[in-house]
């Protein structure tokens, strides 16, 4: 009886790993318009909804344990324009 819970377990352990990996994905490092460099990191499948995102209240990311701030009901704020550097017109 101790056998068959054990080989259930694994089972249900070969089935579950790879369906959680897949809800992320790597995201390479860039450099942004404005010259702040952006390192590697994961990030969560883009979908429908900001309810799941790791960066929300509520949820926690399991990469750094961070706990997720953001208000996902909160009107999107505005990004700031660039601001020309010289010889850009």
């Amino acid at each position: 009886m101790n056998t068959m819970k054990t080989m259930t377990i694994a089972m249900i352990a070969l089935v579950a790993v790879p369906a959680v990996a897949q809800r992320s994905h790597a995201v390479r490092g860039y450099t942004r318009r404005d010259g702040t460099y952006v390192a590697p990191h994961r990030a969560t499948n883009p979908n429908s909804t900001k309810l799941d995102n790791w960066s929300t209240r509520g949820n926690v990311n399991p990469y750094t344990g961070r706990e997720g701030t953001v208000d996902p009901y909160a009107p999107a704020q505005p990004k700031p324009p660039l601001q020309q550097t010289q010889g850009q017109r």
